[in-house]
């Protein structure tokens, strides 16, 4: 059938997503709560080929050890039963109100240490369900006042805290990396690292950098009006593209979590097709919240619809790579000269001061008249897109 989802996809999503019950600050739950056996069984049959997970979306929060390892086993067996696979776990440490001030950066020494005996625990779940990603996102490292949170000294804690992490996995000999994921702001008024700038400029500051990477998101870039297709760009240029979440988000307002290709489906369509065209191994993973408006028939539409959606801008992204048109506007726009290194190969900055058509003979007034092309391209991407 035509964009029916394979695991070859390598399209997963949390167990928070199609198991959000529909709360929000201004209303109560409109859904049950989800088994999460039945979550991995109905996205199995949905075509997936992931599902992850926080500690406390899979085993409740205050649990007995053996309620802890009756939770997994069924899990363990929902996985086995369907093939499905664990490509990244985490750990929640923003819901429960100890950290209400943060984890890693909680002015409150007991609650740092409390966070992460807590992270390493789920660690080692993570692994012995074969989680290669353990994603970290900070969503309560952060301040509402400029006095509240002395920054510089927060960034010590959260990387002392990465450094501890990545030591752990290495001392286990766990095959296990890290992807930091960015936000900006929500629940914190601003909460640190929040872009892929931010955080890539940060994981070079850690003892094991190489353990690190980024799990950018789409909502969390486009709420600071940024672009999200140029941030993976960079990050995949880095080489620290580990994970990232696809959903859909119309500008800068507050998280919004909609079903992957919703809100700007231009954005989409250029994720995609640099994830394709850049060849992106890593999996194709839904950050989603399915409407609150939706019982559970309308969150697994929801829940299709973002495979779909990525199936089909896949499809427009090739067909517009691969169309002549494209190839010629693309020629017109210089795209091609962008490759070519500004100085040839072995040529130095005095031989660069020496050639008098980079500057004396350079026409710049015949430059500057010279159009780009890049309506045509652009238009030609967009009718793409639309499927003419």
């Amino acid at each position: 059938m035509r964009y029916r989802p394979t695991p070859e996809d390598k399209f997963s999503f949390g167990l928070w997503t199609v198991g959000w019950q529909g709360r929000d600050p201004f209303g109560d739950a409109t859904r049950t709560a989800l088994d999460p056996a039945e979550a991995v069984g109905r996205l199995a049959e949905l075509g997936a080929w992931g599902i992850t997970f926080h500690d406390d979306d899979l085993i409740p929060f205050g649990a007995s050890d053996r309620e802890r390892e009756q939770h997994v086993k069924r899990f363990r067996q929902a996985l086995e039963s369907t093939g499905m696979t664990v490509p990244m776990a985490t750990t929640n440490l923003f819901s429960h109100p100890v950290f209400k001030d943060g984890a890693f950066t909680a002015n409150d020494r007991s609650v740092r240490r409390y966070a992460l005996r807590k992270t390493l625990r789920n660690i080692d779940l993570a692994v012995e369900l074969g989680a290669r990603t353990y994603v970290a996102w900070g969503g309560r490292e952060g301040a509402e006042s400029g006095a509240a949170k002395d920054v510089p000294t927060a960034l010590d804690r959260m990387k002392e805290a990465f450094d501890l992490l990545a030591e752990y996995v290495t001392e286990q000999g766990y095959d296990l990396r890290f992807a930091v994921e960015p936000k900006p702001n929500e629940p914190r008024g601003d909460i640190l690292l929040p872009t892929v700038g931010h955080a890539l400029a940060f994981i070079e500051r850690l003892e094991r950098p190489d353990l690190f990477g980024v799990n950018p998101e789409v909502g969390h870039e486009q709420m600071a009006g940024l672009n999200f297709a140029h941030g993976i760009a960079q990050a995949l240029w880095a080489g620290k593209l580990f994970h990232l979440d696809l959903n859909g988000q119309s500008g800068i307002k507050y998280d919004q979590d909609l079903r992957f290709g919703a809100g700007d489906l231009r954005q989409a369509f250029w994720t995609v097709d640099l994830l394709e065209s850049a060849g992106y191994d890593g999996p194709r993973h839904f950050d989603f919240k399915p409407p609150r408006t939706e019982d559970y028939e309308g969150v697994w539409t929801s829940a299709a619809g973002c495979m779909r959606n990525y199936l089909i801008l896949r499809e427009r992204a090739a067909a517009f790579r691969a169309d002549p048109a494209v190839h010629d506007a693309l020629a017109a726009a210089r795209l091609p000269e962008l490759v070519r290194p500004t100085l040839a190969e072995g040529e130095s900055v005095s031989q660069l001061l020496a050639d008098r058509s980079a500057f004396e003979d350079f026409d710049v007034e015949a430059a500057a008249a010279r159009g780009m092309g890049f309506e045509k391209l652009d238009q030609l991407a967009t009718e793409h897109l639309m499927g003419l």
